[in-house]
């Protein structure tokens, strides 16, 4: 009663009714960039870079749960996929993104969704933005330069005891910012700080008891793509681009 065909790329794909589509996407070999999204997480719909085309409507397939007869169009799409382009060039000019010096390059996913969308250069003009760093945390160095306000860290990382927000967002529009608080970062664990660097999609959470002592760490994108990863966790293997 829950199966139901969809069709994504002219592809018809048999599926369960209430699924994520950019999870039914990558369990039938199907690449969709993600920011934003963090699989068995609840979603976010922030960085809107998973936009494909639903019914002729562009939506952000992480908040879409399929139903049957449903149409997507991913790569057949050519304007959407240089839209999902464009909104990474957006994330890149809109902060200082500076890869070769990056704790991050290499295990960030904006770097490794920009090759996936072979973006070499953005086309919109660089906005240089002077952001304050902020440090005042024991354990947390915040690289707000480099934040792309994906959400993950103020909806994901909380505090055990309470259940409050560690990081928000303050402000809006251009004067946006991620902010910390300071007394309930001090109260998290050396576990909590690293799972919070890694949730962090780019370089902006930086654990201090690494920092630059691991500059590089393990280059995970190149070992195998963020592509390949995403489609392999969801039981495809092989994969081309």
């Amino acid at each position: 009663m829950n199966s139901v065909i969809i069709t994504i790329d002219g592809k018809k794909i048999k599926a369960t009714k209430g699924e994520t589509l950019v999870d039914v996407a990558a369990k039938n070999g199907i690449y969709i960039p993600t920011l934003c999204y963090v699989k068995d997480k609840p979603c976010l719909g922030t960085c809107r870079v998973c936009s494909v085309k639903v019914n002729d409507y562009m939506v952000s397939s992480c908040t879409v749960p399929i139903s049957d007869g449903m149409k997507v169009e991913v790569e057949t799409d050519k304007e959407g996929a240089d839209m999902r382009k464009a909104l990474i060039e957006f994330l890149f000019v809109e902060g200082n993104h500076n890869c070769p010096s990056c704790e991050k390059s290499g295990r960030c996913e904006l770097q490794a969704v920009g090759y996936e969308t072979n973006m070499m250069v953005s086309r919109f003009p660089y906005r240089f933005p002077v952001n304050e760093r902020d440090h005042a945390s024991d354990n947390i160095w915040l690289e707000r330069d480099r934040c792309i306000f994906c959400q993950r860290c103020v909806e994901f990382i909380k505090d055990k005891e309470t259940n409050q927000k560690i990081f928000s967002i303050s402000k809006r529009g251009s004067k946006s910012r991620i902010e910390i608080d300071i007394e309930l970062a001090n109260k998290m664990s050396l576990e909590q700080v690293a799972e919070a660097a890694e949730m962090c999609p780019v370089g902006c959470i930086i654990d201090k008891n690494l920092g630059f002592n691991k500059a590089i760490g393990k280059r995970k994108f190149e070992a195998q793509t963020l592509r390949e990863r995403v489609l392999s966790v969801n039981g495809i293997i092989k994969t081309t681009k």
